[in-house]
């Protein structure tokens, strides 16, 4: 059964197994985007987002005895900082560095099967096989109690879902073309549509973990969206800052920031790294970690589902040139970013090169706030050097207060200095050239 998705945003007809729909506007070289619906053995749902028509393997059936997810997860509230924390104690079961050869993101093998049932995949996305959060409202075995001003509980309602990038168990997003980075993003959209309108969620947080010093525990390059049932402590910090920086001046918080650091990219402290004409990447002035970049589209959008046509062409180009800088930071020197088969995730080769561990946290307005807050991209390392980390120690996991060791300025003139590919860019470097001569219009016009 066919349907076609309208611009990432929704759906038209019935989702069930083996039901492929087509995103309307999504393109890239190969054709639209098309995706594939079925379930695993355990009734999860599993998606395959394809270029152009998907192969025939897309509906082959998941062969494994598994038992059916039940939810189990509540979140509680911290009566001293009005925080959520999820307690989800079914997950200490969850697979943890397997063997290559055993990986459960990597397709589907005979006598070795997996969570991707199909011989092949371009982008797959499936219901995580242990969520933090899992089940909708009215459906969690967990009772609310929210009378208590000390102890109050709710159901761990929600989603979690996998995304798996890419088929090669050996890659990492860096080494994907950009048709591919594309492919990822409109999956990224899909989901953020398909999730948002879901009862219960208030934020859609889609973000990727790399290397085992962040504490990843399957090696395959993969990213996670998860579907929050409330509004994490960063974003509501955001939204309190966003509020009174409205009050004050009349103007939006990230309009400002972003056309702030533009108007200053050339200057001789600029933070400014990359400069697009519809997106811009800088490290913020008050960086917590290392290294640390934001990325905005110049164009203030809510989420995923805002951003035009153009702005989506141009992101792959982007986002690929920031994650091979990235891959450069501490030695990476080719920028491919390919694992060394130990599973680490962040290894070099074996010659003294180091890949940057890192985080990619895709910030979006949760509900009720989309007029204020902005899409944006959050990349850090917790790597200092090539043989330092950066651990949390007293202050920042006591107190939440960052020390940071690296001056932001001195941080984005290493990245500014770095190619694409990792190494020191060479005179009339264009990505380079573009952090120094910004272009476009702005984050949007203050309002005035």
């Amino acid at each position: 059964m066919a349907a076609t998705v309208t611009g990432a945003s929704g759906q038209a007809g019935t989702t069930g197994p083996a039901d492929t729909v087509e995103q309307a506007g999504a393109t890239g070289r190969n054709g639209a985007t098309t995706r594939t619906v079925t379930e695993l053995a355990d009734g999860r749902e599993l998606i395959y987002y394809d270029r152009g028509t998907p192969p025939a393997g897309r509906t082959v059936a998941d062969r494994r005895p598994l038992d059916a997810v039940e939810p189990s997860s509540e979140v509680r509230l911290d009566p001293m900082t009005g925080a959520w924390v999820t307690v989800a104690a079914h997950r200490q079961a969850r697979t943890y560095h397997p063997p290559a050869d055993e990986c459960p993101l990597c397709p589907s093998r005979e006598g070795r099967l997996s969570e991707i049932p199909a011989a092949d995949y371009q982008v797959a996305v499936f219901e995580n096989r242990f969520p933090s959060l899992a089940g909708e409202p009215g459906t969690h075995p967990v009772p609310p109690a929210l009378d208590d001003p000390l102890h109050s509980r709710g159901p761990g309602v929600g989603r979690c879902e996998v995304v798996c990038f890419t088929a090669d168990h050996d890659a990492s997003f860096a080494d994907l073309d950009e048709d591919r980075t594309r492919l990822v993003l409109d999956a990224w959209t899909d989901r953020t549509a398909e999730l948002s309108a879901r009862p219960g969620v208030q934020q859609v947080y889609c973000f990727e973990n790399r290397g085992t010093e962040i504490g990843v525990t399957l090696a395959h390059p993969h990213g996670q969206v998860y579907a929050l049932p409330f509004v994490p402590p960063r974003t509501a910090k955001m939204i309190d800052r966003a509020a009174r920086h409205r009050a004050a001046t009349g103007r939006n918080l990230f309009d400002d920031l972003v056309a702030a650091e533009r108007a200053a990219a050339g200057a001789e402290n600029s933070r400014t790294v990359l400069a697009g004409e519809h997106w811009t990447a800088f490290v913020p002035f008050a960086a917590r970690w290392p290294y640390e970049v934001h990325l905005f589209p110049n164009r203030r959008v809510p989420d995923f589902t805002g951003l035009t046509e153009a702005e989506r062409a141009e992101f792959p180009r982007i986002y690929l040139d920031l994650l091979r800088r990235f891959d450069g930071l501490f030695g990476g020197g080719d920028g491919s970013g390919r694992g060394s088969g130990d599973g680490s995730g962040s290894a070099g080769d074996g010659g003294g090169r180091v890949r940057a561990p890192y985080i990619a946290a895709w910030h979006q307005a949760p509900a009720g706030h989309e007029d204020e807050l902005a899409l944006h991209l959050e990349l850090f390392t917790v790597r200092r050097t090539a043989d330092k980390l950066k651990y949390l120690a007293g202050t920042e996991s006591g107190m939440e207060a960052f020390m940071n060791d690296v001056a932001p300025e001195y941080a984005a003139r290493r990245l500014r200095d770095l190619g694409p590919t990792g190494a020191t860019a060479p005179a009339g470097d264009t990505a380079t050239a573009a952090a120094t001569a910004p272009t476009g219009p702005t984050h949007g016009e203050p309002q005035r």
